[in-house]
């Protein structure tokens, strides 16, 4: 097995791939997967027993509108594909030192751009092995070479589901344990790459078209582009799952137990799910995040605890009531990060008439609201959901992250009244997102205005004049974790005892008539003007 005597004499290739392997912490594991995978008399590891190590086939149909008739073949050959390319096999067993080695193709320590090409080659090659038609080759042997031809946008769809079932089977949420599975709504993302890939040459509202039906070939290279910019931790789903199987293989004791998921229909309906984070918007938002806020959103949206998911919504318009004192009272207390969403509908001309369109922006906060008459705060990042998803991180130029102002107590008048509502981004009357008191408009204006958040629309067609437009609903979302929601149930609690104790007056702690308050305010209102002594 790798694990070799000090007696021995360790050849120079084996030290080099052990050395790889340890530099990312999976040695130890690579060595107890590959005793449990191995063959006991010929110390390699039979090929039939590493495909179904990656395997991916259902043993039931998977149904979902749009897609392709090849997707369920194609998750059946993940694990073949997946062996042919980065596993050298002699006479149908891969020995250790080729184990280790095509562990580190597939995981080692990489750049972002070899990550993802990585990820297409395995989708490419998975897909020609299903009989699909596909033009990806690298232009160079060398793997990082340029890549050469592109995808069809039914490709990108079916990439985007594997690597959604990739990160799902890898996370131990359960979910295909589930009888009704849901694979996701990913259309926003979809139409995020076909936008970025033909430079927005056709229509941006993509939801009246079928994006499938429409013969556009995606450059690999400008999807890579795409990818890294808008989900960088896209890669991260094959390497995440890649690492899960081997995990899971090395501490199996039947090693050749079948890996097929679940028998359970997959569709695309989520049923009773009416908030605006689905299933599909919480993987897109967690795609642009690192751990643990990916790790945070995907667990408040995929818990199969209702409680847990109340827990996880802090505040919802519809339900908790619209405007900014409701608003406060659900989420005053909870510092952690937040995701706000906000749904919306403005008027939109064209050709026909006038239309009304809808759709949902957000915002990232590292910390939780302040009320303040300043912008706050240290980090964030605003997000364009639906219909085209988009995110913009911060620039670095200015520190306008937040703004969250209500009105001041205790002030009659004041000649210069900051604006109250919520704001990101800009500057204070000239925001790039503003949400009034009411949570009935909210106000968003082009990105020249701020220096907070990279450039970039936040709804289709978005012109450089400032506009209002109705809100439909708002959510916020504590991805702080159980910790942050304790502390706020905390504050909650405190701020309760303290409000019941002002509201009590103990008169027993006044000595005589003359001291208690109520003859101080009889006499005040029988003759307010009167000249009273003030005992020293």
């Amino acid at each position: 097995m790798g694990a070799s005597s000090s007696t021995e004499q360790v050849p120079i290739d084996q030290r080099e791939v052990e050395s790889s392997a340890a530099s990312t912490g999976a040695l130890p594991m690579l060595q107890r997967a590959f005793a449990k995978l191995s063959n006991s008399e010929t110390k390699a590891i039979p090929i039939r027993s590493l495909q179904q190590c990656f395997s991916l086939a259902f043993e039931s149909s998977i149904e979902a509108p749009g897609m392709p008739k090849c997707f369920p073949a194609l998750l059946a050959h993940v694990g073949p594909s997946m062996v042919e390319l980065f596993f050298v096999a002699e006479n149908k067993e891969v020995s250790w030192v080729e184990f280790v080695r095509g562990y580190i193709k597939c995981c080692g320590r990489m750049s972002a751009s070899i990550s993802l090409k990585t990820l297409f080659r395995v989708f490419a090659a998975t897909l020609t092995e299903v009989g699909g038609t596909v033009n990806l080759k690298l232009v160079t042997e060398d793997i990082d070479g340029k890549l050469s031809g592109g995808f069809m946008a039914s490709h990108v769809l079916m990439l985007l589901w594997m690597c959604w079932i990739m990160s799902m089977n890898s996370k131990n949420l359960d979910l295909f344990k589930e009888t009704n599975l849901c694979l996701p709504d990913i259309n926003n993302l979809l139409f995020s790459a076909v936008m970025s890939c033909t430079d927005g040459s056709i229509n941006s509202c993509l939801e009246d078209q079928n994006i499938l039906a429409m013969e556009i070939q995606l450059q690999a290279e400008k999807l890579c582009m795409w990818a890294m910019k808008t989900v960088p931790h896209l890669p991260n789903c094959f390497t995440q799952f890649v690492n899960a199987r081997l995990q899971k293989f090395a501490t199996l004791e039947e090693v050749l137990e079948s890996s097929s998921l679940s028998k359970s229909t997959i569709s695309l309906t989520e049923d009773g799910n009416t908030c605006l984070l689905t299933h599909g918007m919480a993987w897109a938002i967690a795609l642009t995040l690192g751990s643990p806020l990916s790790e945070n959103i995907l667990n408040a949206c995929f818990s199969d605890n209702g409680d847990k998911l109340d827990e996880n919504l802090l505040y919802r318009s519809s339900l908790h009531g619209k405007g900014l004192n409701r608003f406060w009272s659900h989420v005053e207390g909870y510092h952690g990060p937040l995701m706000m969403l906000i749904s919306g509908s403005s008027d939109e001309s064209d050709n026909v008439g006038i239309k009304v369109q809808k759709w949902i922006i957000g915002a990232l906060t590292q910390q939780g609201f302040e009320n303040k008459d300043l912008f706050y705060g240290t980090s964030g990042s605003l997000y364009a959901i639906s219909p085209i998803f988009d995110v913009f991180s911060p620039s670095g130029k200015e520190k306008n992250f937040v703004y969250s102002h209500l009105h001041p107590t205790g002030k009659l008048y004041e000649a210069n009244p900051k604006p109250v509502g919520i704001g990101f981004g800009g500057t204070l009357g000239n925001e790039r997102i503003f949400v009034d008191e009411d949570f009935a408009r909210v106000s968003l204006r082009h990105h020249a205005v701020d220096k907070t958040y990279q450039p970039g629309s936040l709804i289709p067609n978005q012109g450089f004049l400032a506009f209002e437009a109705s809100i439909l609903e708002v959510e916020v979302w504590g991805l702080g974790g159980k910790a942050a929601k304790e502390q706020q149930v905390s504050y909650k609690n405190r701020e309760q005892l303290f409000t019941e104790q002002r509201r009590q007056v103990d008169l027993k702690t006044f000595a005589s008539w003359d001291d208690s308050p109520e003859k101080m305010m009889m006499g005040m209102v029988s003759d307010p003007n009167k000249v009273q002594r003030e005992e020293r």
